[in-house]
């Protein structure tokens, strides 16, 4: 079943199992948004978003608490009559015993965290959305070059291990070698991880297999990174033109997401990890405000003018 198991979740934000008899193995979350059932505590379930994980605060704890019991029995039996994904509690709330006995006949599983409700849901739908969010996978590598998230593609046996190699020994982190998995957070975030069975690993033709992690050392690895960049290597061919000045942004597309894209000629001699480090740097210039070529244009275009006028001045 594609989502995220209960289990999963429970080990992520270290929460409490207060059911354990429920297998949480076998529940999912398949949506990101989560939902705190003020309203169907009181009785009003149109519109119930039962898919979500629901959250029981204060407020709802302390409603709770002035109702009757028969009337707190009816809303618990209607409740969790709907297939909710489970139910966690704040704040270390407790539960009554009629709760988790109708929750745990209906398999719903009931958790309990000691985070304040504002900042536990504001930290579970962030790892819901990363882990729920459009995943492709690709060939290439990415590289955490001054902050940027460099992603290296091209042809295989091109060079993107060995660029990657000497970005790394200069003090730059590998994210994944070879496929990197892409997940779209939002309209403007994608992030990049590598698959479990290849992570902290890359192939150099030759060599074989190394693993970065234990060669270079845990500071040299990272589990994800945003991708800000895109470096396309190519062969150099010299019938092709390529840009000089990088006056117009070219981008490459991925779920959707528009992602700045340079092509890179490969020619003997050129020296990938500097001209990378010079790109990260460069883009991280243009995000601060700064554009390099667009002031080299600025100076071309007031040196003409200024041209003009004395021009005009000796005449």
């Amino acid at each position: 079943m594609t989502g995220v198991s209960i289990k999963k979740i429970i080990d992520k934000m270290k929460l409490k199992v207060l059911n354990p008899e429920v297998d949480v193995k076998s529940r999912y979350v398949t949506v990101a948004d989560v939902n705190r059932p003020a309203l169907q505590l009181t009785g009003y379930f149109e519109h119930f978003e039962k898919d979500r994980v629901e959250i029981i605060g204060m407020v709802e704890y302390t409603y709770l608490q002035k109702l009757g019991e028969n009337e707190k029995l009816d809303i618990y039996k209607k409740f969790f009559s709907y297939d909710i994904p489970c139910v966690i509690f704040s704040r270390n709330l407790q539960p009554d015993e009629d709760l988790l006995r109708i929750a745990t006949e209906n398999n719903t599983p009931v958790l309990s965290t000691d985070y304040a409700t504002s900042s536990f849901v504001a930290e579970l739908i962030y790892y819901l959305k990363e882990e729920l969010a459009p995943c492709i996978s690709i060939h290439g590598v990415l590289v955490d070059v001054y902050g940027e998230g460099l992603l290296i593609t091209g042809e295989s046996g091109i060079g993107k291990s060995e660029a990657a190699l000497e970005l790394i020994k200069r003090g730059h982190r590998l994210v994944s070698d070879d496929v990197v998995e892409i997940r779209k957070i939002n309209e403007h975030t994608l992030v990049g991880t590598a698959p479990d069975i290849t992570r902290y690993f890359i192939e150099l033709r030759g060599i074989g297999i190394i693993d970065v992690k234990t060669l270079f050392g845990v500071e040299c690895v990272k589990e994800k990174q945003n991708i800000d960049l895109v470096i396309k290597l190519e062969d150099w061919k010299k019938e092709n033109e390529y840009d000089r000045l990088g006056l117009e942004e070219e981008y490459t597309e991925f779920l959707g997401n528009k992602v700045v894209c340079h092509s890179l000629p490969i020619r003997p001699g050129r020296n990938l990890a500097v001209i990378c480090e010079s790109a990260a740097v460069n883009h991280r210039q243009k995000k601060m405000g700064y554009n390099a070529a667009q002031e080299l244009y600025r100076r071309v275009q007031a040196n003409l003018q200024k041209n003009s006028d004395d021009d005009e001045n000796e005449e």
